[in-house]
C-alpha cells in the first residue's frame, strides 16, 4: 500500500481527504499537523483522535510556531506588513511555514506521495504546490478537493454517508486560527457585499464599555515586555497581548484581494494582537528613524509583502529584504502606549532614548536651536534652485 503525507488540520476539507485517500483510493494516510500558533494542547489531542478515527496510518504534531515566528512574521512585524493597508497576512504566512514542515515530513516518512485539502479558487493550492515542487520534487502532489471540484455542501454529503461524526454546522464556515491572526470564510464573504454575523468570529467581543492602558516594549523591533511583563520569546508576548485585546473586539474586518490566479477574493479576518503590534511599532519606528530609512522601508515591506503573499517565500531576494529590515531595527527600541476601547485603539505615544523628536533641537512649529531663519532662506534658495531654473527657461522659450 502507497504512502501518502497528508497535510491535517481536522477541518472539513482535510477530513474529506482523509475518507476519501483511504476508502476511495486505498491509500495508506499518514497526517500530519503543522502547530503554527492556533491550537492549544487540547485542540491538537482531539485533532489527533480525529484522524485516528477517520483511518489514518499514523498522525504527526509538528510544533512550529517559534521557528514560525523567527522565519516570518518577525519580517512582518520589522516591516509594518499590511496587505493592500488592511490584511496582516495571516493564512499567507503560516501556510509557508506548514508546507515546508510537511514537505520535511514527506522526506522522513520515505513517501512518494503528498496530498493537502486546498480548493482550486483560492491562493493556498499555489503556495503548497509550489513549495513542494521546489523542496520535494518528483513527489506527486494529491488535490482532492480541487480535483473533484467539491462544495462544502457535497463534502459534508459525502462524510455523513461514510459515517463520519464531527460539528458540520460549524463547518459551515472556514476558519484558519494561527499566531498572526485568524480568517473566516464563509456564505457572507463569497459575494460583494455581506458582513460576517458576530456567532461566526471566533473571539466574542466581552468588553463593552471598558478601556484600558497597554504599553508594549520593543527591544530593537521585538517586544520583550508588556505592561512591565517580560517574556522569553515574542511569540509569548504576541499570545499574551491578543488575550487582552480580542476580547475588545479590535482587529476585525473583511478583505479584499487579488489571488495569485488572477481572481479576486473576499475573507473576513480578526487580528487583534498583530493589528495593535503593527501600529504600535510603526509608531515607534514614525519617532527614531529617518524619512529615507521609513521611505525605503516602506517599498521593499510592500514588495516583501506582495511576493510573501504569493508564497515566494524561497525567492533568495526575500533573504536579501530580511537583510534590511534586520539591520533597520537598530534604533527602534522604546515603550509604546495604546489605549483600548472596544471595537478600536488609539496609539498614544512613545517613549524612547532614541526618540528624534527631541526638545533640545527645536520644537515643531514653535523654534528651533540648531539653525537660523537665515539659514533657512539660503537652503530654500538652494534646495529649489534647479526647479527655479527649469520654469525660467520654460518662461523664456515662450517669449
Amino acid at each position: 500500500m502507497e504512502k501518502v503525507v497528508l497535510g491535517f488540520s481536522g477541518g472539513l476539507d482535510t477530513t474529506f481527504c482523509v475518507k476519501y485517500l483511504t476508502e476511495d483510493k486505498g491509500l495508506e494516510v499518514h497526517s500530519v499537523i503543522v502547530n503554527t500558533g492556533g491550537f492549544t494542547d487540547e485542540e491538537l489531542k482531539k485533532v489527533e483522535a480525529h484522524a485516528y478515527a477517520l483511518g489514518v496510518k499514523s498522525h504527526t504534531t509538528v510544533n512550529a510556531v517559534k521557528g514560525y515566528y523567527d522565519s516570518i512574521i518577525k519580517y512582518l512585524v520589522y516591516g509594518n506588513v499590511l496587505k493592500n493597508n488592511t490584511y496582516p497576512l495571516s493564512v499567507s504566512a503560516e501556510r509557508l511555514s506548514q508546507a515546508l514542515h510537511i514537505a520535511e515530513h514527506v522526506k522522513k516518512m520515505g513517501a512518494k506521495l503528498v496530498a493537502h485539502g486546498s480548493t482550486g479558487a483560492g491562493n493556498d493550492q499555489v503556495r503548497f504546490d509550489m513549495i513542494f515542487q521546489i523542496m520535494i520534487p518528483g513527489i506527486e502532489i494529491l488535490t482532492p478537493i480541487r480535483d473533484l471540484q467539491l462544495s462544502r455542501e457535497a463534502e459534508i454529503e459525502y462524510l455523513k454517508g461514510k459515517g463520519v461524526q464531527m460539528n458540520f454546522e460549524k463547518a459551515a464556515y472556514s476558519i484558519n486560527k494561527g499566531l498572526w491572526g485568524t480568517s473566516v470564510g464563509g456564505k457572507e464573504t463569497l459575494n460583494s457585499k455581506g458582513m460576517l454575523p458576530e456567532s461566526a468570529w471566533p473571539t466574542q467581543m466581552t468588553k463593552e464599555g471598558a478601556t484600558e492602558e497597554l504599553v508594549i516594549r520593543f527591544d530593537k523591533g521585538e517586544i520583550t515586555h508588556v505592561n512591565g511583563k517580560s517574556f522569553a520569546h515574542p511569540t509569548e508576548a504576541i499570545q499574551y497581548i491578543q488575550s487582552i485585546v480580542g476580547a475588545y473586539g479590535i482587529g476585525r474586518d473583511i478583505h479584499v484581494g487579488d489571488t495569485i490566479i488572477g481572481i479576486k477574493g473576499r475573507v473576513g479576518f480578526e487580528a487583534a494582537a498583530p493589528m495593535v503590534i503593527l501600529k504600535a511599532h510603526h509608531a515607534l519606528e514614525k519617532h527614531v528613524l529617518t524619512k529615507w530609512q521609513l521611505s525605503w522601508k516602506d517599498q521593499l515591506a510592500s514588495f516583501y509583502g506582495n511576493w510573501l503573499h504569493e508564497g515566494q517565500i524561497l525567492d533568495p531576494v526575500m533573504r536579501d529584504i530580511e537583510a534590511y529590515l534586520s539591520n533597520s531595527q537598530e534604533q527602534v527600541t522604546g515603550d509604546v502606549f495604546v489605549q483600548l476601547n472596544p471595537y478600536r485603539f488609539q496609539i498614544i505615544g512613545i517613549e524612547s532614548e532614541h526618540d528624534l523628536m527631541s526638545a533640545k533641537f527645536g520644537k515643531y512649529g514653535e523654534m528651533n536651536t540648531g539653525f537660523t531663519g537665515a539659514d533657512v532662506r539660503g537652503f530654500t534658495k538652494i534646495f529649489g534652485n534647479q526647479t527655479g531654473i527649469f520654469h525660467n527657461v520654460k518662461a523664456s522659450n515662450k517669449k
